[in-house]
């Protein structure tokens, strides 16, 4: 068989040459770059102090990595995320916009309207802290107070007595005693609430239109064709029509004002 490519292999025999040449005998020659090496160990403490230390080290980590969820529960990050989710389900457009999407944009959201808090926070709190002039303690004092204003704001009183009337908590006499244990879930299940009654009211135009679809459709005898094949396109067109992402951010956005 005659070989299709008779200049491969000097080609590489060529390539061989200059590339020994060019290492050379003394690189050849040295030893080889060793790879670093990572111990991680269990060793007795020789004072309590190093118990101590070890365990506000794990402590913080978990903090780190439950920080994310924590903060996602005291914004608005919840109903935003509800609706935007309900209204995807409600126009029956499967995976668009994607969920990526639908968080990013959430995120952005909770941040634009939580922006006063985070303010109050910073100045109240985090820029004190940072100068010395607060301890740790006076930190999360400071930097609770606003979270807490802005959460009992949002939060249905109902919810609120629910959890205190659990936990065995006499009624506050103001917003600055309410415990954050008992404030947190009351806050999240009123979002839902929230959210939900939301969800219902995207719901039903997008349902009309459903029903009105599969009446024409069910009157034509044309009963092998999928409803939402017909009624996606009609309920894109009014979601268009309405501007409907400029009424929905907007009415989500000024809901928290």
């Amino acid at each position: 068989m005659r070989r299709r490519w008779p200049w491969l292999l000097p080609f590489l025999a060529l390539l061989g040459g200059l590339a020994a040449a060019w290492v050379g005998p003394s690189w050849a020659a040295e030893a080889p770059m060793g790879l670093p090496r990572v111990n991680i160990g269990i060793e007795a403490a020789k004072d309590p102090q190093q118990v101590t230390t070890s365990l506000q080290v794990i402590f913080l980590l978990t903090v780190l990595t439950l920080a994310p969820s924590i903060l996602v529960l005291m914004t608005s990050f919840t109903r935003l995320a509800v609706v935007l989710s309900l209204l995807r389900n409600a126009l029956g457009t499967q995976q668009m916009p994607p969920t990526q999407i639908i968080v990013s944009l959430a995120l952005f959201l909770t941040f634009f309207i939580m922006a006063p808090t985070f303010g109050q926070v910073n100045d109240q709190a985090l820029q004190p802290f940072l100068d010395g002039r607060l301890n740790q303690q006076q930190f999360l004092e400071e930097a609770g107070k606003p979270m807490k204003e802005f959460m009992l704001r949002q939060t249905r009183k109902k919810d609120l007595g629910l959890f205190l009337r659990i936990a065995g908590e006499d009624k506050p006499l103001n917003a600055s005693v309410v415990p954050m244990t008992s404030l947190v879930p009351a806050f999240v299940i009123s979002e839902l609430k929230t959210a939900f009654e939301i969800g219902f009211l995207l719901y039903v135009p997008f349902l009309v239109i459903d029903m009105v679809v599969a009446s024409v459709l069910l009157s034509m005898g044309m009963m092998m064709l999928p409803p939402v094949m017909i009624s996606l396109p009609f309920k894109l067109m009014l979601f268009v029509l309405v501007d409907g992402w400029h009424l929905l951010v907007g009415s989500l956005v000024k809901s928290f004002f």
